[in-house]
């Protein structure tokens, strides 16, 4: 390597050779002219968000090679305190702090940022991180709307920067494993995914105006989303069950188990999706469902989604899981492990994993987690393939964002199998993206 290639001008560099961009190296090179030397090829991270799921972030970008986080933002100056001791803690390294990514995006030192903010944030942060030239990794759901998703596959393309989706599983191994004997035959021809999720979620009660929090940007934390006045009951988390930030339990988890239901039957958009349930366990200012049942058809296949928020009544002693069925029998996936059973429903394989990852916490840490942020690191340094681009990992994102539709609209969406759209439904088509508060807009 040329001694006047600098560390970000490596990284850059291989990311366009292994993603095929049509910028020559001698551009890139010419670009990343006089940034900064570094004494290696470790990737910079920024680490966007850090209260729950982001500092799960950090702890395994802290145990990833050729990895460290350097900068963390968050709006809220507690958490963002928080999570310099976690960086301290982890690396012995205070890390770079500030409540606004737009600053970070403009340092050469960063090389990719992570987002775990607002779910309403995650578009539009990863669209201006990709356009500043950063590689990033993006908390499911990638996107609150499905205009959102086609916005970041297109910025993608564009700009040529490495996207990794935070659906994790698809770094785990035994569920590789597991696909891998699907795909096989294992089971004959798979034609079922059931996926589910159970927890017991208290109600929000009544929120009430409050002055904010001498802690909180306010007016950051929006961001993209239309201005409402704060409320005692949105942040730092129910801000989940409000359409204006959240995308409710669907998106919140179901992302990750209709993803597995995908990934086994080998397809992506369906022809078809219903969606029903309700609010039914409190009476308080959760705007979602509680509890909601959803359909995907295909031709020849089916995926069905259940969501409990408020009931943990759970299937196979599993709070969150999936089952792939096919003509010769099934197979069991969980985080932690996987079953086989025959068509009789005798058990014929069963591993489980000696060290677990989270199921229903609300951080979500643990191995799988470690194993995505190393491949998304090896994508960027190496070439690597990722485990789960923006371009694939995006299908459960919208198809679920569609059954969202679905429920609220009361209708069934017959959608156009190659792009998704919603097919002679105007008034659910106004649904397919959303308002921003002005001068806020993503642009690709």
């Amino acid at each position: 390597m040329s001694e006047e290639i600098t560390r970000r001008n490596f990284i850059k560099t291989t990311s366009a050779v292994t993603t095929g961009l049509s910028l020559g190296v001698t551009a890139l090179s010419a670009k990343s002219y006089g940034r900064i030397m570094g004494a290696n090829d470790r990737v910079n991270f920024a680490v966007a968000g850090v209260r729950s799921r982001g500092a799960e972030h950090i702890k395994s970008i802290s145990v990833c090679k050729n990895a460290a986080v350097t900068h963390v933002v968050d709006v809220d100056q507690r958490y963002l305190e928080q999570s310099a001791a976690l960086v301290l803690e982890r690396s012995g390294t205070a890390p770079v702090k500030e409540k606004d990514i737009r600053v970070f995006l403009e340092s050469k030192d960063v090389d990719a940022i992570t987002i775990a903010t607002p779910e309403h944030w995650h578009a539009p942060m990863a669209i201006l991180g990709m356009q500043a030239g950063k590689h990033v990794y993006v908390e499911k759901p990638c996107s609150h709307n499905p205009a959102e998703t086609d916005m970041l596959i297109q910025t993608q393309k564009k700009t040529g920067m490495l996207v990794q989706m935070g659906n994790q599983q698809r770094s785990s191994i035994h569920t590789q494993e597991a696909m891998r004997k699907i795909h096989d035959g294992i089971i004959g021809r798979a034609y079922y995914g059931r996926a589910w999720y159970s927890n017991k979620r208290p109600g929000i009660g009544i929120g009430q105006v409050v002055p904010v929090p001498d802690t909180l940007d306010w007016d950051l934390w929006q961001g993209p989303a239309p201005r409402r006045p704060y409320k005692d009951n949105v942040h730092p988390y129910n801000w989940h069950w409000f359409w204006n930030w959240g995308t409710g339990e669907t998106l919140n988890n179901g992302t990750h188990e209709v993803d597995l239901c995908l990934w086994a039957l080998d397809v992506k958009y369906p022809k078809r999706v219903k969606a029903a349930g309700g609010r039914y366990h409190f009476n308080d200012d959760w705007e979602f469902y509680d509890t909601l049942l959803a359909s995907f058809e295909y031709d020849d296949k089916m995926i069905t989604w259940e969501g409990k928020s408020c009931n943990r009544m759970q299937y196979f002693g599993r709070g969150r899981g999936a089952t792939i069925h096919g003509t010769k029998g099934t197979v069991l996936i969980g985080r932690n492990g996987y079953e086989i059973y025959d068509n009789d429903n005798i058990q014929t394989f069963v591993y489980e994993k000696p060290v677990k990852d989270a199921t229903t916490g609300l951080g979500g840490g643990g191995p799988m987690t470690d194993a995505h942020f190393q491949n998304l690191t090896n994508a960027i340094r190496m070439g690597e393939k990722l485990n789960s681009p923006i371009e694939e990992g995006s299908v459960s994102v919208t198809i679920l964002l569609l059954s969202n539709i679905a429920w609220k609209t009361g209708r069934t969406m017959n959608l156009d199998p190659k792009t998704a759209q919603i097919q002679k439904d105007n008034e659910a088509m106004k649904l397919w993206g959303r308002e921003y508060e002005k001068g806020w807009e993503p642009k690709v």
